[in-house]
């Protein structure tokens, strides 16, 4: 009876995103040991057979330069410091601050718009970003002006602490616009 293959793809294997060992294909090579310093010039083979009597791996760090450079090094805590620092920059990057919604109507009352103003400033002293939109249904799109007025307010009120990212624009039947904290 023949065996049915699997119908799920298997994972790719994937290959360094720098050349190590063996898959260096130049001849010649400027050799760095981690935490000695520089060892000059010499064949690609003799730096790994250097590499490999220390017990470790030859990376290449700058393919482009002459020639290139490789630096003997244990590859996979190298690998997992690169991992580590691009999670720390994803991180820093998340860091930026949420974007947090503030709605409004045409007619939105003074105390309703106080409110919402105190939290527009509460998620700017957080330091994220505020998208603040007026929305029209019905007949109230006859209205462009109040909720224009009322955007300019509200940036103008907010003055202090957030600069506008985007000036209020009219998108289908919203109009918003785009805070961000300021740096001062």
């Amino acid at each position: 009876m023949a065996r049915r293959r699997s119908r799920r793809p298997q994972p790719a294997r994937r290959e360094p995103d720098v050349n190590i060992n063996e898959n260096i294909r130049s001849n010649k090579v400027r050799v760095v040991i981690d935490g000695e310093g520089q060892k000059g010039v010499m064949a690609t083979d003799e730096a790994i057979d250097m590499a490999r009597s220390m017990g470790l791996d030859l990376v290449e760090i700058s393919p482009n330069s002459d020639p290139p450079v490789t630096k003997i090094m244990d590859y996979g805590k190298y690998r997992y410091e690169q991992q580590k620092k691009a999670k720390e920059q994803r991180k820093k990057q998340a860091g930026q601050g949420e974007l947090k919604e503030v709605r409004f109507r045409p007619r939105t009352d003074d105390h309703d718009y106080e409110f919402k103003l105190k939290h527009a400033r509460e998620f700017l002293e957080k330091g994220n970003k505020v998208k603040a939109w007026v929305q029209f249904r019905g007949r109230d799109i006859i209205y462009k002006d109040q909720g224009l007025d009322m955007l300019e307010r509200f940036t103008e009120d907010l003055a202090d602490i957030a600069k506008v990212d985007q000036a209020p624009t009219m998108e289908g039947r919203r109009m918003t616009t785009m805070l961000t904290p300021d740096k001062r």
